[in-house]
């Protein structure tokens, strides 16, 4: 995730308008010692309240690194759903006694942020009661955010282009999946991959951002998993990040996990806000990250950004060219044209998967037709298709997180640093959104 506006900010304690992150704004009256203290009580409890809710739903906790022994009061007893139902409810009335006109910038957004978080918190207990709800309601009241609807003339378009840039015979998705199939890393090398692009990420990330010292992760790799990959905030600026192998690894995939998990993605953001809010302003909430909550709007989102921000497209062609390809023994002599071709395929087809997801959690489409529909219109090969609808149906809302995520970051780094070629500017305005306590709301014109 600083002067930056942000770093400063914070040193001096001036304000920062909700919407403008980085612009000074006067307003009222300084915030009252009694004010703060009612924030940090609804803070620590809501914590607690997270850590509950997490009894009954083993992946609401994603990461935790508050005081131990709240965990453990609350794996001690498992409290029914009717009273979370009610302590939810009483944190959000117990909020509503602090006036947000009151607060000043940081202070303010805080308050939106406990407050949004709630709502939260309470849908996902009323989910857990076990009432249904159509996907959109689901996004609404889980995330705040709804997917964005794309014209099939876009998607269309796309796959004109790449029917182009792949002549021959047969169906598109089968002449793509034959293209991808020369760019898969052998397993032996994907390890080496991995790691060389993290440093590579990494070192563009901390030319930027100044992370705590003695941050690190450690790699690991997996199988049976429904996601490709994952980052697991540890506290202390440290992560598990775990890639999975169930599927071939193509050589897209280097940088993006990279990017997305690592520098600047969540590894990143994690570790900010425990710098930031946690450290150095003893914010309590910003321990414990429930991962089915508006929150996880912003993670995605600028996880999915961070890359455009980090590594302009033909320095990652440049990059995968002198470096990637000859580490996983692959002709570099194609990376310009495979990545072109990827860019397509998996960035400008990706809401067209979430389309048709939507569509199969909301029980409108069967698998059959799903995966029908995840070949044809998003050009996904079938193992792959079935790995998207597997992660459906597990998270099945929280896949408004990316489509709808990536749009608010982009569009609010967009407005304040502009498009690409202001790389000074754009790294100014996304760390300090990473480093404030923002809500999708926070983004929104």
């Amino acid at each position: 995730m600083k002067t930056p506006a942000l770093v400063f900010l914070l040193a001096v304690g001036l304000s920062l308008t909700p919407k403008l992150c980085g612009q000074a704004t006067p307003l009222p009256a300084a915030v009252t010692p009694d004010a703060e203290r009612a924030l940090n009580a609804v803070a620590a409890d809501y914590v607690k309240l997270v850590l509950a809710v997490g009894q009954h739903d083993s992946d609401y906790v994603d990461a935790y690194y508050g005081p131990p022994e709240w965990k453990q009061q609350a794996e001690r007893t498992k409290k029914p759903l009717t009273e979370l139902t009610a302590t939810a409810q009483a944190l959000s009335k117990q909020l509503q006694t602090v006036e947000p006109s009151r607060l000043q910038g940081l202070l303010r957004l805080r308050h939106n942020f406990l407050a949004t978080q709630l709502r939260s918190v309470e849908g996902r207990i009323s989910l857990l009661a076990g009432r249904k709800l159509p996907f959109d309601e689901e996004s609404r009241l889980l995330y705040d955010a709804v997917l964005p609807e794309v014209p099939e003339s876009h998607f269309a378009a796309v796959r004109a282009k790449l029917n182009q840039l792949l002549p021959g015979e047969g169906a598109l998705a089968d002449r793509l999946e034959q293209f991808e199939k020369r760019f898969v890393v052998p397993k032996d090398k994907v390890e080496a991959v991995m790691r060389a692009a993290i440093a590579e990420c990494r070192r563009r990330t901390r030319a930027r951002i100044e992370l705590p010292e003695k941050e690190d992760f450690k790699l690991e790799f997996v199988t049976g998993k429904p996601w490709n990959a994952y980052n697991w905030y540890k506290g202390g600026a440290q992560s598990v990040i775990q890639v999975n192998l169930d599927l071939p690894f193509r050589m897209t995939q280097a940088i993006g996990l990279a990017a997305h998990e690592g520098y600047p993605g969540h590894h990143v953001y994690n570790a900010l806000l425990e710098q930031e809010l946690v450290g150095k302003r003893g914010w309590t909430e910003y321990q414990v990250y429930p991962l089915y909550s508006p929150q996880s709007v912003i993670a995605e989102g600028s996880a999915d950004f961070g890359i455009e921000v980090m590594f302009p497209m033909a320095e990652r062609v440049q990059f995968a060219r002198e470096v990637l390809f000859p580490l996983a023994g692959l002709d570099p002599a194609e990376a310009a044209r495979y990545f072109a071709v990827l860019h397509l395929a998996g960035f400008e087809l990706a809401s067209a998967r979430g389309l048709i997801q939507r569509r199969y959690v909301d029980g409108r489409l069967g698998r059959e037709e799903a995966l029908r529909l995840l070949s044809a219109e998003a050009l996904l090969p079938r193992a792959r298709a079935e790995k998207r609808l597997e992660f459906a149906a597990k998270y099945r809302a929280y896949i408004v997180t990316y489509g709808a995520g990536y749009r608010l970051v982009r569009n609010y780094v967009e407005a304040r640093g502009g498009a690409a070629g202001n790389e000074a500017r754009r790294w100014e305005v996304f760390r300090d959104l990473l480093s404030a306590p923002m809500m999708p709301a926070d983004l929104r014109p």
